[in-house]
């Protein structure tokens, strides 16, 4: 008389790992995402790419800080004769520099969406879609660092225009209310023309959507 024994296959799947047919294994909640404190580190981190950069490249500058001087120039001696007459040159300024402040505003937002276009073209988009970042982080690292150098135009902008015989007929609190003004119209303008980089194919394209912007 045989007797039949039965053995029992042994699992290779190592314990606490789901077995076949069980389903997908579950990722820990939150996994993949980037916290706020994660996200902040990296837009610094970013930005002070952005400085160094600047650093590096000083010509890049010129239209934060030469802009504002020849602008106000040309706009005062040139047209403020034709326009206001040679007696009402301190009235003018009073009246330009304000449009000027949101003109320095356009200005630089052209420049951040033709520095995309080319960084884009470059490949450093895809450099940083590589790494584990936010996407978000990126843009606006770009736009914090672009502000500062609105910042500094806006402030040789008013300086030349108290050199030139500004006056503050108000307080310098709304003075102060006019200059986040335009920092915010400003940034607006920057994140229009960041999508313009992305969209169009060409820098001088993104150049020339100024005059319709």
């Amino acid at each position: 008389m045989s007797t039949a024994t039965t053995t029992t296959p042994l699992s290779t799947t190592p314990a606490g790992s789901p077995d076949k047919g069980t389903g997908p294994a579950r990722t820990p909640a939150g996994e993949g995402r980037i916290g706020l404190q994660a996200n902040l580190r990296h837009i610094g981190a970013l930005a002070r790419r952005n400085a160094l950069q600047i650093k590096q490249d000083p010509e890049s500058m010129f239209d934060a800080v030469l802009m504002p001087i020849i602008f106000i120039l040309l706009f005062v001696y040139v047209f403020g004769g034709a326009i206001a007459g040679k007696s009402n040159n301190d009235a003018y300024v009073n009246y330009v520099t304000p449009g000027l402040m949101a003109m320095m505003g356009m200005n630089i937002a052209m420049a951040v969406g033709s520095g995309v276009n080319e960084d884009f073209k470059k490949g450093v988009m895809d450099r940083f879609r590589t790494m584990p970042i936010a996407r978000s982080s990126v843009l606006i690292a770009k736009i914090v660092v672009e502000v500062g150098r609105m910042l500094i135009a806006t402030a040789i902008l008013l300086g030349m225009g108290f050199l030139l015989g500004m006056e503050v007929k108000t307080s310098v609190l709304e003075l102060f209310a006019a200059i986040g003004l335009s920092m915010v119209f400003g940034a607006s303008l920057m994140w229009i023309f960041i999508l313009l980089g992305l969209t169009m194919k060409t820098t001088q394209a993104v150049q020339g959507s100024r005059c319709w912007s």
